[in-house]
């Protein structure tokens, strides 16, 4: 059983991306997942991002809530 604590940094973490507070408010107000685009479907990832993003979703991970919660961060 994973007992990574289930929050935004170590999300981030996941993805390969900084995760202090401050790089996770700089990427969620400088990248925008446009309408009609699933998360996972965006250009803003790399392939083993998306790949991690659709996984997740498709097979209800521990991360999918986490990952609902910053896509609705990404539509503005």
């Amino acid at each position: 059983m994973d007992t990574t604590p289930q929050d935004l940094s170590h999300l981030f973490e996941q993805l390969g991306l900084e995760n202090s507070e401050e790089s996770i408010e700089k990427f969620i107000s400088s990248h925008t997942v446009p309408d009609k685009v699933l998360i996972f479907q965006s250009d803003i990832w790399n392939e083993s991002q998306k790949s991690f993003l659709k996984e997740s979703i498709e097979e209800d991970a521990q991360w999918s809530e986490l990952i609902d919660h910053l896509d609705t961060q990404l539509r503005k």
